[in-house]
């Protein structure tokens, strides 16, 4: 009986932090088109990485569900031949330092290889586990010889992060620990656009982020306080941009997904991106999966949220979908009983804990 009702309340706390899901990717949605008709823009971008992501976010639950092993298996392997080929991936010109070739091949690269260490979690056989993780090491090693080094070293702390997770008791520890460090991220992005570090810092940052960029991320804050509460409308940084106009090849994009969200849908529009990675990691913490699975999940999307920060990674539908697929299948309910990616015992334990009175 306790059983049962503790099977129960976990699935309605599922349910809830599905609905919540629902809730602000909707909303991400209705306010660009609200943003979009103040300013005449174009929410045709925005409203296409919401679908992806939903899209890719459900097809993890469904194959997280039938295939555990197989399916983020083959999502790394996707993953990496999309990143291999940049079919997809190189639409335009890319400002390529410091994220390699591109963000959204780091951010390829990163997923996969967060989707393999997934993939070896939840294998049994120690061969296949073995394997499994060998696969995660080759993109790792792929993502430097391709010149990604964002690729590399992002994707390298995944991999680490995956193998520690075995000593971390509590997944909610983890998962705020990357909140934090998403926050990090994204709060040292505004402060060098404010010019507000210390000088020392500052040169050294932008040797590495390019006075390029830094100019970009400048105009975005620039663009801001034309309207703050609904930004100059989705779409229209590059015909606003003094820095992006001057380009020689220009992408209209600012490289940085919270500045380009601020500057084109105001504060609401930032909040609700943050609001979108909270409930992310609020889906992670809720998910049946163990919690091994549960923090190389997550590592691997704040990896790709540090990667948005400073790069258009999350511009490319490809990047998005993944994202969403990587999150489905590290919330999935297996349908086998008694398989190895059901909550550990540990975790189990936890879930007791949470419903006593």
């Amino acid at each position: 009986m306790t059983s049962t009702a503790g099977a129960m309340a976990a699935n309605e706390r599922r349910n809830v932090s599905d609905a919540a899901g629902v809730i602000v990717l909707g909303a991400c949605a209705v306010w660009s088109l609200i943003t979009a008709a103040v300013h005449d823009g174009r929410p045709e971008g925005v409203l296409l990485a919401v679908l992806a992501m939903a899209a890719g976010y459900a097809s993890g639950r469904i194959l997280g569900a039938v295939a555990p092993v197989t399916a983020p298996c083959a999502g790394a392997l996707v993953g990496l031949g999309l990143a291999l080929t940049e079919r997809y991936t190189t639409p335009g010109p890319q400002i390529t330092a410091p994220l390699g070739h591109s963000g959204a091949t780091a951010a390829l690269l990163t997923l996969s290889i967060a989707a393999a260490c997934c993939a070896a979690r939840t294998a049994r056989p120690a061969a296949l586990r073995l394997a499994l993780r060998l696969l995660a090491v080759g993109i790792t090693v792929t993502a430097a010889v391709l010149g990604s080094a964002a690729g590399c070293a992002l994707g390298a702390a995944v991999l680490l992060c995956s193998l520690a997770a075995d000593r971390v008791r509590h997944r909610g520890l983890g998962l705020g620990a990357f909140a934090l460090t998403a926050a990090l991220v994204t709060s040292t992005t505004w402060a060098v656009a404010e010019d507000a570090l210390p000088d020392g810092l500052t040169a050294s940052l932008e040797g590495q982020l390019t006075e390029h960029r830094v100019l970009l991320w400048q105009d975005a804050l620039h663009l801001v306080g034309r309207d703050p509460a609904l930004g100059v409308g989705p779409g229209r940084y590059g015909e606003l941009s003094p820095t992006s106009a001057l380009a020689p090849l220009p992408d209209g994009k600012p490289h940085s997904a919270v500045l380009q969200q601020v500057a084109e849908q105001g504060v609401v529009g930032a909040l609700l991106l943050a609001v979108l990675f909270c409930w992310v990691l609020y889906s992670l913490w809720r998910s049946p999966q163990s919690t091994a699975i549960v923090l190389t999940a997550g590592a691997g999307l704040t990896a790709l949220a540090v990667i948005a920060s400073v790069g258009n990674a999350l511009s490319f539908t490809t990047v998005t979908a993944g994202a969403g697929l990587l999150a489905g299948l590290a919330t999935a309910r297996p349908l086998a009983d008694g398989c190895p990616e059901q909550a550990s015992r540990e975790d189990e334990r936890l879930w007791a804990h949470r419903l006593e009175p």
